[in-house]
């Protein structure tokens, strides 16, 4: 019974922010509390996307850009991203406030190698997934994934 009113107001809220994902900005605060990643699953699939091929990636592999909102963070299944370009660069992004958030917001544009701790430009980086569900890292360079791999192997 638990189980059922949990997942209630997880569908309760995921409403909710689809329904402000849609609506201009204002000054309303949504409180997160299920995964961006989810709630954008939930969200209607874009009509125009192109699957770029039936690849299938995996945690561990390299994904390339277009894949990737890099918003959320998050490998999209194979799916081709909205493009948002910015500053001579291109992000990606899965929706229409994911592409109107990256050239206001400074913080989606940029990431933490996990080797280097150095910032990346996600639009640069070198991206891996790294989770089961699809997110993933930004690397400055593939030398700094592998040194990563082969660190976490001699620990």
């Amino acid at each position: 019974m638990k189980l059922i009113s949990l997942k209630g107001i997880a569908l309760f809220v995921t409403a909710l922010l689809m329904i402000a994902c849609g609506q201009k900005e204002n000054n309303t605060t949504v409180v997160k509390t299920t995964s961006m990643e989810e709630i954008h699953q939930s969200l209607p699939k874009q009509e125009n996307k192109e699957v770029t091929s039936n690849t299938s990636y995996k945690k561990g592999d390299h994904v390339p850009s277009d894949l990737v909102c890099m918003v959320n963070d998050a490998y999209m299944g194979g799916n081709k991203q909205l493009e948002v370009p910015f500053e001579g660069k291109m992000y990606y992004g899965c929706c229409q406030m994911c592409q109107s958030r990256i050239p206001q917001d400074n913080s989606v544009r940029f990431a933490l190698d996990p080797f280097s701790l150095k910032q990346v430009d996600k639009a640069l980086a070198y991206i891996v997934i790294i989770g089961n569900n699809g997110e993933v890292a930004y690397f400055e360079n593939e030398s700094n994934y592998k040194s990563l791999l082969a660190q976490a192997k001699e620990a």
